[in-house]
């Protein structure tokens, strides 16, 4: 699985770039959190090589980049959660789940 990991500030400028091209999904997990840990692997062994040609995949470790974390949700306008997932289009959040919500399917269809 490949995603890309997120640990800069000035990353969020090109998820909104990017998102102009095709769809940008950020997943924030912490590491320490069992009910992020079982969304983490519930998305991974659903992820499909074949989806990095639909949607950008993002990683964000939130305890190791809290401040990044914030950052996301307040650009996005979203309140911040753990775990959280937010896909982001044309610079714009459409869709921000966390937890048990964090859905594969829900994902993957808005890059269709």
């Amino acid at each position: 699985m490949s995603w890309v990991k997120l640990e800069d500030v000035a990353q969020i400028s090109k998820i909104k770039e990017e998102s102009n091209e095709k769809p940008v999904v950020i997943f924030k997990h912490s590491t320490s959190c069992s009910i992020s840990g079982m969304a983490w692997n519930r998305v991974q062994r659903n992820w499909k090589a074949t989806d990095n040609d639909k949607i950008t995949p993002y990683y964000l470790d939130l305890l190791s980049y809290r401040a990044l974390s914030n950052a996301i949700a307040e650009e996005f306008g979203v309140t911040h959660a753990s775990p959280q997932v937010i896909v982001v289009k044309d610079g714009k959040a459409v869709y921000n789940n966390s937890h048990m919500g964090i859905n594969y399917d829900e994902i993957v269809s808005l890059a269709e």
